[in-house]
């Protein structure tokens, strides 16, 4: 049957998904571990000094045994966290060359290895990102040389590969670059702060759908949520996401 209303838009960050990247160590982690009533599937070391709730993930089954828990919604959290989003992907590959008795993706013909990957990390990230809750996904940071019509330089993205990269770019709402930004005091000593950028660049990957958010945010969460929070602030009141989407995501 054919819609007879629009869809109104759902601006609550329990209904976003949001990609964080940035190099090693930047605090990551530590802002998303912010988020309501986060839940981390832990894919890599790196939360012993965070106090958190969280589920060791050390393959692809793994994660798809936490992902049916999630999707089942009898728990408290509203906010997934995914760390990192580039281990995830790693166990993805290593589920489907043991699935079809591989090594390698390129060990089958015609790149059917990486189109079966893909495609196995699209769905189940998919089917989280229409959950009611609030996504995270964490990725390190990588810079590659990049060549235009005007001449060569240098660009931060996410440390995925080409495909994988535009399959979560594709379903984000929010692409958040995590980095230092240097200055002087006013002694003239060097200081470093580290800041949230959310406007795409040349040098950097970055957006947010909505558009209206600072384009460069301190990293602090309540920060972040107050300009997210003044961003969206023209938009009504929207549905609860749980009562539209959850039975059509199990």
């Amino acid at each position: 049957m054919l819609p007879k209303e629009k869809t109104p838009p759902r601006v609550d960050l329990s209904n976003q998904t949001i990609l964080a990247y940035g190099p090693a160590k930047v605090g990551k982690s530590s802002f998303c571990s912010h988020a309501d009533n986060a839940l981390f599937l832990a894919t890599e070391a790196g939360l012993n000094h965070l106090d958190v709730y969280q589920i060791p993930i050390t393959t692809w089954d793994e994660f798809l045994a936490a992902c049916k828990d999630i999707a089942a919604g009898d728990h408290p959290f509203r906010t997934i966290i995914i760390d990192t989003l580039d281990n995830s992907f790693r166990m993805c590959s290593e589920y489907v060359c043991k699935l079809h008795g591989i090594k390698h993706e390129s060990d089958l013909p015609y790149g059917k290895g990486f189109s079966l990957t893909n495609s196995e990390f699209h769905r189940v990230l998919n089917k989280l990102s229409l959950l009611p809750y609030g996504l995270f996904l964490i990725s390190h940071a990588q810079e590659k040389e990049v060549e235009s019509r005007t001449g060569k330089y240098n660009r931060f993205m996410p440390s995925l590969s080409d495909k994988a990269r535009k399959i979560v770019l594709g379903m984000c709402d929010m692409i958040l670059f995590f980095d230092i930004e240097e200055g002087t005091d006013e002694n003239g000593n060097t200081i470093q702060t580290r800041v949230i950028r959310t406007k795409p660049t040349k040098h950097y990957e970055a957006g947010d759908r909505s558009g209206k958010l600072p384009e460069v945010i301190d990293m602090d969460y309540g920060k972040f949520l107050a300009a997210y929070q003044i961003a969206v602030s023209d938009v009504k009141a929207k549905p609860d996401k749980n009562q539209t989407t959850k039975e059509n995501t199990r």
